[in-house]
């Protein structure tokens, strides 16, 4: 690794133009990695990188640090050739969305990512699969490197944490726990943030209530399964969180499932577990994950995937 970050940092240093850039539809670890790479960048090598995002931000993003500074793909002139590309938190290639184009102009491309991925596509990869989230690694890397940070950089690294781990609940070590100890010592505000972070839209929330109302459940009740139609997913927050957390306070449940129809022949999926492995059910479906926080893009009618979601769900004991 230290070859690796040794080269990481040649590469920033010879860059003239740098974009960085999370996976489609970023959350919470996504957009403030690319914000808080991006910020570190302009505060020890004094470069200003673009930060690059496909999809749509939730609206509970609104108030991290620099969260104006994202920039949509298209707004981006897709024929300038980037002398480095950073590509974090993406899981696959799939997620990757309109940044492709500008990887693939892109002179070399450096990889940071916490999940589990055979075919990565970077010149450099500076991967951790037991990291809890890209905001750790990237913490580990201002640790390594000496680098100079602010408020704003300690702030995106505690939302990254915060919420790719449901606010530690999918904490597989204590590893983060300290780290976000540190964090708190060196001055972040948790209570701050957490309130900053409640920030959505009344039909939002009302949605939400609603999809979660309308819940099906199989195989005596350990299976929980909501359906988020076109219209609705239109009014959703992101992945549909709050409705998955809501979901898995029920007694007996063990598995959370939501789908969203988010086109008619393409559809969202949504895994939780409480306890079991289900990220093979997200890898029969196209996608991939955690081994409790899963998911998939399946690009066939939400009745079908119904189906064979539930088929793959059968033989769970």
């Amino acid at each position: 690794m230290n070859d690796k970050l040794n080269v990481f940092i040649e590469k920033i240093k010879k860059a003239k133009s740098i974009a960085v850039a999370g996976h489609k539809n970023p959350d919470g670890d996504s957009l403030a990695s690319v914000l808080a790479l991006a910020r570190l960048i302009e505060l020890n090598f004094n470069k200003k990188a673009i930060c690059v995002y496909d999809g749509n931000i939730p609206d509970f993003l609104d108030n991290v640090p620099h969260r104006k500074e994202m920039t949509y793909f298209q707004r981006v002139d897709l024929n300038k050739k980037f002398d480095l590309a950073i590509l974090l938190d993406y899981g696959a290639e799939n997620n990757i969305g309109g940044f492709k184009h500008i990887l693939e102009r892109s002179d070399f491309v450096v990889e940071v990512d916490h999940h589990k991925n055979e075919k990565t596509v970077a010149d450099l990869c500076l991967n951790d699969e037991k990291a809890s989230s890209v905001g750790e690694i990237i913490y580990r890397f201002i640790n390594k490197l000496k680098w100079k940070t602010d408020s704003d950089v300690l702030d995106l690294l505690t939302v990254s944490i915060l919420t790719d781990t449901g606010n530690f609940k999918y904490a597989r070590s204590g590893k983060v726990l300290r780290i976000m100890a540190t964090l708190v010592d060196m001055g972040v505000n948790i209570e701050n943030i957490s309130n900053s972070l409640n920030n959505k839209p009344k039909k939002t929330v009302m949605t939400e209530a609603a999809v979660t109302a309308k819940t099906e459940f199989f195989y005596h009740d350990r299976l929980a399964l909501a359906v988020v139609d076109e219209n609705d997913y239109k009014n959703l927050d992101g992945r549909g969180d709050i409705i998955l957390n809501l979901l898995g306070q029920i007694k007996g449940v063990e598995y959370i499932v939501l789908l969203k129809r988010q086109q008619e022949n393409k559809t969202g999926v949504s895994l939780r577990s409480k306890l079991k492995p289900i990220e093979h059910i997200a890898a029969a479906l196209g996608g991939g994950g955690h081994p409790c926080a899963a998911g998939a893009v399946v690009y066939d009618k939400l009745e079908n995937v119904r189906e064979k979601v539930l088929e793959l769900f059968k033989g769970e004991k």
